[in-house]
C-alpha cells in the first residue's frame, strides 16, 4: 500500500472513531404522557393508538424508540435531523398546544398523506417493516381520523 493511501486510511479511521464521541441528547420523554398529547386530547382507541405508535411516533413525537444503529455516527445525525423535521411538521406530543383550526388542518393533512401513501415514509419502512400500513390498518386509521375531523368541524 502506498504511504499516502495508508495515511489517508488511518486518518479516516481515526476521524470515524472520534465522531463516535459525539452523542447528542435523545428524543425521549420519560414518565407519563402529557395531557397535550394527541392520544390524551382525543381519547384515541387502543387499536388506533397502537398503529400510530408503531408507524408515526418515532418521528412525530417527543419519544423516539431508537434502533441499535442510532449509536453510530453519522447515522445518528441523519436520524436526529429526520426526527426534528418530522416534529416541526407534526408533533403528537404537543398536539394540544395547536389551535383548533390547526388541529383540524393537521388531521386532514394526515388523512391525505395516509391515503396517498406518503406516510409513513418509504425510507422509514424499508428498515421498520412493521411500520408499514396494511390496508386494514389504513382503514382503521382513516375511519377514526375522518370521524374525528368531522367532530372537530361540527364543534367550531
Amino acid at each position: 500500500m502506498k504511504p499516502i493511501i495508508k495515511k489517508g486510511a488511518i486518518l479516516s479511521v481515526v476521524l470515524f472513531l472520534l465522531m463516535q464521541l459525539y452523542q447528542p441528547a435523545r428524543n425521549v420523554e420519560y414518565g407519563q404522557v402529557s395531557p397535550m398529547h394527541f392520544t390524551k386530547l382525543y381519547k384515541v382507541p387502543s387499536k388506533v393508538e397502537k398503529i400510530l405508535q408503531i408507524s408515526c411516533f418515532d418521528c412525530h413525537s417527543n419519544s423516539t424508540n431508537y434502533p441499535w444503529y442510532s449509536n453510530v455516527q453519522p447515522v445518528r445525525l441523519f436520524l436526529d435531523s429526520h426526527i426534528n423535521e418530522g416534529k416541526e411538521n407534526l408533533n403528537f406530543s404537543e398536539y394540544g398546544t395547536y389551535s383548533k383550526r390547526k388541529q383540524r388542518s393537521k388531521l386532514d393533512r394526515m388523512i391525505k398523506q395516509i391515503q396517498s401513501d406518503e406516510m409513513p415514509l418509504a425510507s422509514y419502512t424499508i428498515i421498520h417493516k412493521n411500520a408499514r400500513l396494511t390496508e386494514e390498518s389504513k382503514a382503521v386509521l382513516l375511519n377514526w381520523m375522518k370521524k374525528k375531523s368531522d367532530s372537530i368541524a361540527a364543534n367550531n
